[in-house]
């Protein structure tokens, strides 16, 4: 036998035998095992209150891959069906709407479209309001939908209208508070052309002429004062088969155109033969012809009445 050997051996023979073991349990017991499975059934029924809540909402958003609900994510961009409501502002580059479907932006109060440049800076607004539709640009048209051609067009400087006709369909017509330029003004085919100046004067001019044409009615031209027809370089042509000139004054017989009509050779019926004479302030008046005439003006217009 060995050192080592007798060492351990008188070692073990020292020891004193107990005659009951003990044991030292390992784990968790009382009170802490009962808070720890209930801390552990309480994260267990939140993960299944949470998990259903998750799955509802997906249900009810209508969550899909391609988007959720009625926004759709597209390659184009974003696509909205039905009724959408933004509550903070929206900010796109392009707006469609579906090619069966009409576009409506509905607002409560106000819709407005804004325009700004790269500085920010607002460069245009349209705003339709309950009482008036507003727009503030420097340039405003209105473009037809073939073509192109503008219909409609304001600035600063003027005012253009591109369509072939303008039609006003107003009982009181069209009202210009100062002059109008344009090379043809006609009424519809049935209706009547009424051009009127309630309390001023009517002054219409042109440096070639000015036509006024009834082709199938009468013209009319009514003044409370005077009335001036002035030709400055040519003549004024009357070109009728019947020119009348009513409420003229007539002139008197003299004695000489009465004994001449007492003779025996006017008791056969004739034709009376007036004069249409101009005064030197202008005015005309009708007197009968014969060697006893009134007339004083040089030249005379002779009507049979």
């Amino acid at each position: 036998m060995t050192r080592e050997q007798y060492i351990l051996a008188t070692q073990q023979n020292s020891l004193p035998r107990t005659e009951h073991p003990q044991f030292y349990p390992v784990g968790i017991y009382g009170w802490r095992k009962r808070c720890l499975y209930f801390f552990v059934l309480l994260l267990l029924v939140t993960m299944i209150v949470n998990l259903a809540m998750t799955i509802w909402i997906l249900k009810v958003m209508n969550f899909t891959v391609d988007g959720m609900g009625n926004l759709r994510v597209t390659k184009k961009g974003i696509r909205l069906e039905g009724i959408s409501e933004f509550l903070l502002p929206l900010y796109v580059k392009e707006i469609h709407s579906r090619k069966d479907s009409p576009l409506v932006l509905q607002s409560d109060r106000n819709v407005t479209v804004n325009a700004r440049n790269h500085m920010g800076q607002l460069t245009g607004q349209l705003t339709v309001g309950a009482d008036a539709v507003e727009a503030q640009c420097k340039r405003f048209e209105v473009r037809a939908s073939e073509g192109g051609k503008v219909l409609f067009s304001a600035d600063e400087d003027e005012i253009v209208i591109g369509a072939d006709r303008l039609k006003v369909t107003g009982t009181e017509g069209a009202v210009f508070g100062h002059s109008v330029e344009t090379p043809h003004i006609r009424a519809e085919p049935s209706q009547d052309l009424k051009l009127e100046s309630p309390t001023r004067s009517l002054v219409m001019e042109a440096p070639r002429g000015v036509q006024v044409n009834a082709a199938a009615g009468d013209l009319k031209a009514t003044c409370r004062k005077e009335l001036h027809l002035q030709s400055t370089e040519g003549e004024i042509f009357l070109n009728a088969d019947t020119i009348r000139l009513g409420n003229l004054p007539v002139g008197s017989f003299s004695s000489s155109s009465s004994s001449s009509s007492s003779s025996p050779s006017s008791a056969a019926p004739r034709q009376t033969i007036y004069e249409l004479c101009v005064c030197p302030n202008g005015k005309l008046y009708l007197s009968p012809a014969g060697a006893g005439s009134t007339c004083q003006s040089s030249s005379n217009i002779c009507l049979w009445s």
